[in-house]
């Protein structure tokens, strides 16, 4: 009871507090951007009226419109909503058109699964109607359970139970005598992008590879399922892309170039992103007489899931056979884009993205963050009728073909490529949204400036603003956590982003073109249960999560707040002192990492030195394998804590300098000269030559891991480098993320310098 007071209490005052700790420079003010390049008063009028144009009924119609029918690439439905979006475009006053591509995309043909031994079982694999939801009974043009991108096959073997399927898996199972090689392995989904389990599993030997939703993390254990409760049911199957996107998104047969009509095609064979084993998603109904059936050692406490079995790892004595064959075909991806040319700035881009192809009815991912943009879009048509336009062009767009493989935004990246280079300020993504609390990820130059526009957005629920409802949460997360020590986040100046991996449509700008991005939602308290299944209908959304959509109408107060202040700025609202402050903590944790590798290797030394140890395999005691790691060599850091210096100084240099700037005292020529320097800093980043083993990520700062997908690696190439052991690899990244820190540091200095001159 206690404690639960203290909770309570902690929250009132997150509530009734504001922040006052912060890492800031003592000797230098720090100013709003407001302060700096906009007329507050305008702007907050301009807001205001903005906030009156939105409606929740919008949001609400065009949802039960465009999950009505199943939408995914390739589908009429999908077709239609293109046009759809791309008339509301045209009607709400911008230039609009359906702009397309040929990508590939496989749908099934044959989908088998059966136990052979010790007994036949042939499982369903369907999805039944559930009773209260409609949609669920419309499965005519519904794509069944399944992985795109798996390999056609046909494969008998015992089964494997690897828990999540990952690296640290099979060292696990490598440490019980267990390899999987010619069999084939059963994972929980969770914990990675999916596609990295088959990757690592045929990298490990597998000849197929099944996952399902485990009970424990997506179903009953977690509370009542679909339709009594927002979870996954017994039958929900978790549909989704095993594309190999760490490596690389987008179309297969086109690397790097835009899958246009005449491109040159690589055959399927080349393409070295599509998945080499079969691949199935089954629901945990279907899971359950495998893992039933597979004996051999128990598996550890931590990989023991939630169905009433004892799980086993095997292999076998359970063999299954998995039989697989796809419509290797070309599907249209239409992507419906809006254009509203700039006033003052016509080539300087402000973009807005959600995608429109879904699994299924697809009403939660994506349709809820689509009617989000939507109306945020008609908002902004709304206030040309008074006679506003925005300074810089606006483009509002919907992607297709993004749940294969982020095909539709990453074709149109590719074939705008020297465009948004030169002329793309800010893209801004959403996808999915739900209930609960803000979630804020991006470019860390653009920290200050959503904290700073989250401030002046309240909850529709709490009355208080998103950024105090943040810190509330923050703030009991820590109590809960034991954390006393340090300055907390949640009293941080302001609210920190997270760094974004991949997993939507932001990767092509973020990772490729280096565009400074941004990707908001928001969720906490909706449940995921429908998540890629048959069951993401309408019927489930007005139930379980936005259904009077006044979330999903705040969320267009966010972006819209954003859009409209990026557009109406003299000054572009980059601020550096936060970038810097979390390129210092991914600096830190690389450096600790490396610590981590180095005691690491000395103690597993350490230990094979006892060739009792080394030798047994009781399975109370921890086997290793008997070969011994070769020393970790040592590393200068110091170029990059030079660079990271410079960077630093500069960053504190431009905020002085925009505390002294006298507003009107810039000509417009200046103003532009200070804007494109402001908009490279990001692109200083990039390095041409990208990173290794994938060359079409080339942002130094952030990348998806290789082999965790979504997660974000920071300085990826030292990090990545680490965790291979690829020591080449580290020394030359620590030389390229310096060189990327000095090309910002140029920028911003001659930033710094204009601003001072007048």
């Amino acid at each position: 009871m206690k404690k639960h007071l203290v909770v309570m209490f902690l929250i009132i005052a997150a509530c009734t507090q504001q922040p006052v700790k912060t890492t800031q420079n003592p000797n230098i003010k720090m100013v709003s951007t407001f302060d700096v390049a906009l007329d507050m008063k305008s702007q907050k009028q301009l807001e205001s009226e903005f906030d009156n144009y939105l409606n929740p009924k919008n949001l609400d119609t065009w949802m039960k419109h465009m999950s009505s029918k199943p939408h995914h690439v390739g589908s009429p439905w999908s077709k239609q909503n293109a046009e759809y979006a791309a008339n509301k475009f045209k009607e709400w006053g911008y230039e609009s058109a359906v702009e397309t591509f040929e990508v590939l995309v496989p749908f099934p043909k044959i989908r088998k699964l059966s136990m052979v031994e010790p007994e036949k079982v042939e499982l369903k694999l369907y999805e039944p109607a559930v009773e209260g939801d409609r949609s669920s009974e419309m499965t005519k043009d519904v794509l069944p359970g399944y992985n795109a991108f798996s390999a056609d096959g046909n494969v008998t073997g015992d089964l494997v139970f690897v828990n999540y399927g990952l690296n640290e898996d099979y060292e696990e199972l490598k440490r019980m005598g267990i390899n999987v090689k010619g069999k084939i392995v059963i994972a929980k989904y969770g914990r990675s992008f999916r596609g990295i389990k088959p990757k690592i599993a045929y990298e490990q030997g597998a000849i197929g590879c099944i996952m399902y939703s485990d009970p424990k993390d997506d179903g009953y254990v977690v509370g009542d399922v679909y339709p009594i409760g927002p979870y996954r049911n017994e039958f929900g199957i978790q549909r989704g892309s095993v594309l190999d996107m760490p490596a690389r998104p987008g179309d297969a047969l086109t690397p790097g170039y835009a899958a246009t009509k005449d491109a040159e095609r690589l055959s399927i064979d080349e393409a070295p992103t599509i998945m080499k084993i079969p691949v199935m998603p089954i629901s945990y109904a279907d899971a359950l007489p495998l893992l039933k059936a597979i004996k051999g050692p128990v598996a550890p406490d931590s990989w023991k899931g939630g169905l009433p079995i004892t799980y086993h790892i095997g292999p076998g004595p359970a063999k299954v056979n998995l039989h697989l064959e796809f419509d290797w075909g070309l599907r249209t991806a239409y992507n419906p884009v809006g254009r509203m040319i700039g006033s003052v700035y016509p080539d300087e881009w402000i973009m807005r993205g959600n995608h429109h192809d879904g699994w299924g009815h697809g009403a939660s991912d994506p349709i809820s963050g689509m009617v989000s943009l939507m109306e945020e879009a008609r908002a902004i048509g709304e206030l040309t009728k008074t006679g506003w336009r925005p300074k810089r062009t606006l483009i509002y767009a919907g992607w297709d073909a993004e749940e294969p493989g982020l095909l539709g935004s990453t074709e149109w990246v590719e074939y705008n490529l020297a465009d948004i280079r030169k002329k793309m300020i800010v893209y801004i993504n959403t996808d999915g949204t739900g209930v609960g609390y803000l979630s804020m990820g991006g470019s860390h130059s653009l920290e200050k400036f959503v904290n700073e526009v989250i401030r002046d957005v309240q909850d529709p629920v709490h009355d208080v603003s998103l950024d105090t409802r943040l810190r509330s949460r923050m703030r009991v997360r820590e109590y809960n956590s034991g954390n006393y020590e340090g300055i907390k986040e949640s009293e941080r100046a302001d609210l920190r982003m997270y760094a974004m991996g991949a997993g939507s449509d932001y990767t092509a700008f973020l990772h490729h073109a280096g565009v400074p991005a941004l990707n908001m939602a928001f969720g906490g308290e909706s449940g995921g249960g429908a998540y890629h299944s048959l069951y993401d209908t309408y019927e489930y959304y007005k139930k379980f999560s936005d259904g009077n959509f006044v979330y999903g109408t705040t969320l267009s107060k966010v972006n819209g707040r954003l859009v409209l202040r990026l557009s109406e700025a003299d000054i572009l609202p980059f601020r550096f002192v936060n970038m810097v402050d979390n390129i210092g903590q991914f600096i830190k944790d690389n450096k600790k990492l490396y610590q981590v590798v180095q005691q690491s290797t000395e103690e597993r030394n350490r230990l094979l030195d006892n060739e009792d140890f080394t030798i047994s395999r009781n399975p109370k005691k921890t086997y290793l394998p008997p070969e011994r790691l070769p020393q970790v060599p040592g590393f200068d850091f110091k170029p990059l804590d030079d660079a990271f210096a410079r960077l630093t100084s500069n960053a504190w240099k431009y905020e002085d300098a925009l505390f002294n700037f006298k507003k009107g005292s810039l000509s417009a020529e200046k103003k532009s000269e200070i804007n494109a320097l402001l908009k490279g800093v990001d692109q200083a980043f990039i390095n041409i030559e990208g990173l290794p083993r994938r060359d079409w990520f080339k942002n130094m700062m952030y990348a998806p891991g290789y082999y965790t997908g979504y997660g974000v690696k920071t300085l990826p190439g030292i990090r990545e480098g680490l965790e291979e052991r690829q020591w080449d690899e580290v020394r030359k990244y620590i030389k390229e993320v310096s060189k990327a820190l000095d090309r910002a540091s140029v920028n911003i200095n001659s930033a710094s310098r204009i601003l001072d001159e007048n």
